[in-house]
């Protein structure tokens, strides 16, 4: 594929982008917003997806592309991305935009912003890479990846900072996209659920590969959940191209008519439910914000567990409890090695994380119950959500914009 690269009118910048899976895709969305109320007439492209797609950006290749996880289970189709980043720089390169955004997918962006910096394109990431969390090592990667990063959350620029990278708080744009308050009766009415009674949602993810090891799990668990409260009702929202397998695996469930599988729509199902079983991922942020009471699981294969088991450094993985966690515990006592600060006993979680062998579909089932038959802790995690969605809602157009007009300048 050829790039354009005709002459440019003034007042339409080009910007690159690439966000790496539907995650990305829908922050990438968000920003994209905020872009073209400053640059109305800017023009867009690379990779990305729906969300990037009904902003008029123009995908080169569609974000399902990247979307992958772990180690081994990225290696049959190594050859594959390596030759559709070398040809997403040739690309960029002949095109010149005035910035490159890469959004998230640090595995494959940053080699890429490296690459066009090298080149002489500005480079900005946004999202920075949680190295205060795992895998340390990408700090030193972003400091000759990017000019700049956009940080989701309050505590990362100063750590960025220490290490000599400039970056700039904008607040998460999912806490403006979602209400303080959410409409719980309009969103089931949505769904054609009754407004009354309890609802459960199943997130087992976004990619193929959390499918397989999640999903099951997930339904096993709504089935015995539903042994106990035989009222209770399942909404489990589904990717386009995850949708006819998820929607094999919900016929084999035994859960029939209790069972609601979606088009999407997880921000829908969030908002409809009482509590959510999740997959960890931003998806769980999301789910915060929405103040919904959660159970997040993972699983992979044992030996990528093994390897990111190994780099990590606290002693959560989900978002809700790293972001309502004390301040102190964000950075490591010295003297206290990766390992022993992710195993710490007296870890607070505001919100139970099963993963790997724990993830059995009775400790699922059982931690769903324990929410439900909790209203009182329900409140409690819900006031502690407010608090976080609060700290999170900036005016990240305006914050994201304002930055990336400074770097444009210099």
């Amino acid at each position: 594929m050829s790039a354009p690269v005709g002459p440019r009118q003034a007042g339409l910048p080009r910007f690159g982008m690439v966000a790496g899976e539907a995650s990305g895709d829908l922050l990438a969305g968000l920003l994209l917003d905020g872009l073209r109320t400053r640059w109305p007439d800017l023009h867009a492209a690379g990779v990305g997806g729906a969300h990037m797609a009904a902003r008029g950006f123009e995908a080169w290749w569609p974000v399902e592309k990247l979307s992958v996880r772990g180690y081994w289970e990225v290696l049959p189709r190594l050859p594959e991305l390596l030759r559709l980043r070398r040809q997403l720089a040739e690309r960029l390169l002949a095109w010149r935009p005035e910035l490159f955004i890469g959004v998230d997918a640090p595995d494959f962006n940053f080699d890429l912003e490296a690459r066009l910096r090298a080149a002489g394109l500005k480079t900005l990431h946004f999202i920075s890479p949680s190295f205060w969390a795992w895998r340390p090592e990408k700090l030193a990667k972003l400091q000759q990846a990017a000019d700049h990063v956009l940080c989701l959350f309050p505590f990362e620029p100063e750590l960025l900072a220490a290490a000599g990278v400039p970056a700039t708080y904008v607040g998460h744009p999912l806490a403006s996209a979602i209400p303080m308050q959410v409409d719980r009766a309009a969103a089931r009415r949505a769904l054609g659920l009754p407004e009354t009674g309890t609802v459960v949602a199943l997130l087992p993810g976004s990619r193929a590969a959390e499918i397989e090891h999640l999903a099951s799990r997930f339904f096993r668990a709504a089935r015995l959940v539903q042994q106990a409260r035989p009222a209770i009702q399942f909404i489990v929202p589904a990717v386009p191209n995850l949708h006819a397998r998820l929607a094999a695996l919900a016929a084999a469930s035994g859960l029939g008519q209790s069972l609601t599988l979606l088009q999407g729509q997880s921000h829908a199902a969030l908002a409809a439910c009482d509590v959510t079983l999740i997959a960890s991922g931003t998806a769980t942020l999301e789910a915060a914000l929405f103040k919904r009471p959660m159970v997040i699981a993972y699983a992979m294969p044992r030996l990528s567990h093994r390897l990111m088991r190994r780099r990590r450094q606290l002693p959560w993985v989900g978002l809700p409890n790293v972001l309502c966690a004390p301040p102190q515990w964000l950075s490591r006592p010295a003297g206290l090695s990766p390992q022993a600060a992710a195993d710490r006993p007296d870890a607070p979680f505001v919100v139970p994380e099963l993963l790997q062998d724990a993830a059995t579909p009775e400790a699922l089932a059982r931690a769903l119950l324990d929410w439900l038959d909790a209203p009182e802790k329900i409140a409690a995690v819900q006031a502690r959500f407010i608090a976080l969605h609060e700290q999170l809602r900036c005016d990240t157009a305006r914050l994201a914009t304002d930055a990336i007009d400074t770097l444009l300048a210099r």
